[in-house]
């Protein structure tokens, strides 16, 4: 009877564990498509008004850019420190700015190719995120090694700004295509653990924070990817 009852125990506790991780991870989604889609409202806005002319190649650009990353790394570097309110102004803050810089993507490319573009990124970073959430592999050492291939991705851009190299051009967008689907499942399952480690019941402004830095990483995600299959799929206005 004993056993029974501990068996029943076991039982309840997977239970809860799953219904809380099922229950931060809908959080953490619903997040990014809020941010994905104030990005493309954005982003559609700013090319039909004809603003992002006079964005791309401009000073402002390079402030938009600089203003973007500082956001991320502050978000990322004081989320334990801020308001949950303040995770999500900046949150959706860095999802306009995104949007102001995506906006010049609408310049080089046909609308039609990047809605194209776009279907396909989501098909390929839904297959990852359900392999993320059911794989019972420890994806951790594909993470770590998925995350040196992306600091080899920035490094490798930087140098071909000087280099103008097709070749190592294509190559970096290879390999971006296949770290970024890689980086997809990887924080899938982080955030699935998360909510498994009881973030659930540390409060909703833990709650909150926590979906958002979740949420931030799988927008960062989405939208490389998006940006690295457009090299392949994009077809030029010109």
């Amino acid at each position: 009877m004993e056993t029974q009852q501990y068996q029943t125990a076991i039982v309840t506790v997977e239970q809860a564990r799953r219904e809380a991780s099922t229950g931060f991870l809908a959080k953490v989604f619903n997040w990014m498509a809020i941010g994905l889609g104030l990005t493309g409202v954005v982003a559609w806005f700013t090319a039909s008004s004809g603003l992002a002319m006079s964005i791309v190649g401009s000073p402002v650009f390079i402030i938009l850019i600089l203003a973007e990353l500082g956001m991320v790394f502050y978000l990322s570097a004081r989320i334990d420190k801020i308001q949950p309110g303040t995770a999500t102004g900046l949150f959706l803050g860095y999802a306009v700015l995104n949007g102001l810089t995506l906006s010049t993507v609408f310049l080089a490319y046909t609308r039609a190719s990047i809605g194209g573009t776009f279907l396909i990124t989501a098909g390929m970073f839904g297959a990852m995120a359900v392999y993320g959430m059911v794989t019972k592999r420890d994806l951790s050492g594909m993470g770590s090694f998925m995350f040196m291939g992306l600091i080899g991705i920035i490094i490798a851009s930087i140098v071909n700004i000087f280099l103008q190299s097709s070749s190592l051009y294509w190559a970096i967008s290879v390999i971006g295509v296949l770290v970024f689907v890689g980086l997809t499942a990887w924080d899938v399952q982080k955030i699935k653990t998360m909510g498994e480690q009881g973030i659930m019941e540390q409060g909703e402004g833990a709650i909150r924070k926590g979906s958002i830095i979740g949420a931030l990483a799988l927008y960062l995600d989405f939208i490389n990817l998006f940006l690295m299959l457009l090299r392949f799929f994009g077809s030029s206005r010109d």
